[in-house]
């Protein structure tokens, strides 16, 4: 990756101290200590952690947060299901070359077995999951230790913990420092991080919030965000107002009935691998049922990218890239 992709990651306030760690270069350790454990906020249990050198992490958002921190070195692998775009056009694509792609399928527990994985880092349901045998529980019985993001916590079983999205962010990026004693880095970015976010809040246009749909898929009913997912808080950030604000869920079904009645001006569209956003847009555009919704007869359409929407230091690039979008319509 060359200098300019990997300063769009940062602040520019920080982008010149934290270009290299960024970037791929190692990061001495700043924790101003010698301990061979901390204990971190795992959602709302504490755990004791050994610091990690073989990490295996789960989509993108995962592998982000430690590349951001500068901990590619203790990366031994990604798992990446076919519906994240390509590694090749990430910020942190050099990162990525580094690091072995385990498997293009969910999150395993053979796999991390396999691989000897001293750190799992994913999802509440969203990699870790019950019915496919791979918890934070299941793998503390085998030794093996995981970092769950706080954004997916607020239903965790027995340790929930309840967090904003972009504040999610932010705690991660904090407790993943803590956990691999690179304190002061983690500060440093999550510091350009909210720098970042506060310039699209103060930039965003003036007047009535402007009607949002958040659509991901689905004919017959449409899956959607609910307000614990990040784009919900992008839209906000933006200045505009999710029409399904008020859906304590991540992400959700709902029907094409509440869509219509509630008129959205704007329908931003996940764009992801294996469900081009084309085809989302033709749908819309050709269903009868749509035809008077407002985003779809001036044809006010928004590409998302996935890594924009799920918890990981891009969803800052897409609070950045509506807000230009929002200020554009409004001009």
């Amino acid at each position: 990756m060359n200098a300019r992709r990997c300063r769009t990651a940062l602040a520019p306030t920080v982008a010149a101290t934290l270009l290299l760690a960024g970037c791929g270069a190692e990061v001495a350790d700043d924790s101003g200590g010698d301990a061979e454990t901390t204990t971190v906020a795992r959602c709302g249990e504490e755990v004791e952690y050994r610091r990690p050198e073989r990490a295996v992490v789960y989509e993108a958002g995962s592998a982000d947060k430690l590349f951001v921190l500068g901990l590619t070195d203790a990366v031994h692998g990604y798992v990446m299901p076919p519906a994240n775009p390509p590694v090749e056009e990430s910020p942190w694509a050099e990162e990525y070359a580094r690091v072995e792609m385990l498997s293009d399928d969910l999150l395993n527990r053979e796999l991390v077995v396999d691989e000897r994985a001293d750190l799992v880092v994913a999802g509440w349901q969203s990699g870790f999951s019950d019915e496919r045998g791979i918890t934070p529980e299941i793998l503390d019985d085998l030794g093996i230790q995981s970092f769950l993001h706080s954004e997916t916590c607020y239903n965790y079983p027995e340790h929930p913990f309840h967090v904003t999205p972009f504040e999610g962010l932010y705690t991660d990026l904090e407790r993943l420092g803590e956990i691999f004693g690179v304190q002061d880095r983690a500060a440093e970015v999550v510091a350009g991080l909210r720098e970042r976010v506060e310039a699209v809040r103060e930039s965003a246009p003036e007047g009535r919030p402007p009607r949002v749909f958040l659509y991901d898929s689905g004919t017959e009913q449409p899956f959607t965000s609910g307000n614990q997912a990040p784009p919900n808080e992008i839209i906000e950030i933006a200045g505009g107002r999710n029409i399904f604000a008020d859906l304590t869920e991540r992400w959700t079904s709902v029907g094409w009935e509440p869509v219509i009645e509630a008129d959205p001006e704007v329908i931003v569209i996940l764009d992801y691998g294996d469900q081009p956003a084309e085809e989302k847009i033709d749908f819309l555009t050709s269903s009868p049922a749509l035809a008077e919704v407002t985003a779809v007869r001036e044809r006010n359409f928004h590409l998302l990218d996935y890594n924009e929407a799920i918890s990981g230091p891009r969803i800052v690039d897409g609070a950045e890239h509506f807000g230009a979008y929002l200020r554009e319509l409004s001009d």
